[in-house]
C-alpha cells in the first residue's frame, strides 16, 4: 500500500497539524458510527501532539482511548505509555475520553495478553485512528527485530488480538497489538521525528526484510495507507 509523506517545518507545526487531522477523523467516526476508537504510541516523541489534540473539539465522551502497545510494567512507571496517555493526552478537552488500558496488575504478561483480547474486542474493528511510532531499529508498536512472537503478531491471517512480546531491544516485556488488528484502521499513521528517524524509514522504503526491520509491514502490506507525519 502505498504511503504518503507528510512534513513540516518545526515539530509544533506537526504536532497541530497531526492533531487537525486525528480530530477530524475521530469526528467522522463519531458522527457516522456514534464512537469513535484512537489507539496512540508512546516514547517521547507524541507529547507535542497529544497536547495539541486534547485541545480540540470533538465530542471526546464518545471517543474510546487505548494504547497501540505498552511495557508491562504498572501506570505509575516512568515508562509507562499509560503515564504518558494520562499527562499529556486525557486533559483539557480529552479528559472526557474513555481509556482501556492494556497492563494488568494481578497476571502476567502472557495471560495479560489473553485477557486483553477479550476486552479489547468490545471496541469493534478496524480502528477509527491508529497513531504509530518508530524506533531507530525500524520497529513499530512492540514488533521488534527478533521478537519472540514477531512472526505470529505480523501474520494477518491470524485474527485481531493482543500479543505478549519479548526481545534483546526492548527492555521490559511488551504487550502489543497484532498486525492484524491495526493494519487497517480507518486512519493509519506513522509518527516521526529527526533527520535520524527519517533516515531510518528510508531505509526501511528500500527493503522489504520485514524481521529486519518490522516497520516494513505497515509501509508494505497495511490495507490502509500510511500518512507519515514528519518534521527535523
Amino acid at each position: 500500500m502505498a504511503s504518503t509523506l507528510n512534513s513540516f517545518e518545526h515539530r509544533s507545526a506537526l504536532a497541530a497539524g497531526l492533531a487537525d487531522r486525528v480530530a477530524t477523523q475521530l469526528t467522522a467516526g463519531i458522527e457516522t458510527r456514534g464512537s469513535a476508537t484512537l489507539a496512540v504510541s508512546g516514547g517521547s516523541t507524541p507529547k507535542a501532539f497529544f497536547e495539541a489534540l486534547s485541545t480540540r473539539d470533538i465530542d471526546w465522551a464518545k471517543v474510546t482511548v487505548t494504547l497501540v502497545d505498552e511495557r508491562y510494567v504498572p501506570a505509575d512507571n516512568p515508562r509507562s505509555n499509560h503515564l504518558l496517555v494520562a499527562e499529556h493526552l486525557l486533559q483539557n478537552k480529552a479528559a472526557e475520553a474513555a481509556f482501556i488500558p492494556l497492563y494488568r496488575d494481578d497476571q502476567d504478561v502472557e495471560r495479560a495478553a489473553e485477557g486483553v483480547t477479550v476486552d479489547m474486542a468490545s471496541l469493534g474493528h478496524p480502528f477509527d485512528v491508529v497513531v504509530l511510532g518508530m524506533g531507530g531499529d525500524g520497529h513499530t508498536a512492540s514488533f521488534f527485530p527478533g521478537g519472540d512472537h514477531l512472526g505470529q503478531a505480523l501474520d494477518l491471517s491470524l485474527p485481531p488480538r493482543v500479543f505478549a512480546m519479548q526481545a534483546e531491544g526492548a527492555g521490559e516485556p511488551r504487550l502489543t497489538f497484532s498486525f492484524s488488528a491495526l493494519h487497517d484502521a480507518r486512519l493509519l499513521v506513522l509518527h516521526i521525528e529527526g533527520n535520524e528517524k527519517k533516515a531510518v524509514l528510508e531505509t526501511a522504503l528500500a527493503g522489504t526484510d520485514e524481521a529486519d526491520m518490522p516497520i516494513r509491514a505497515p509501509l508494505l502490506r497495511a490495507a490502509s495507507p500510511v500518512e507519515i507525519y514528519w518534521a527535523p
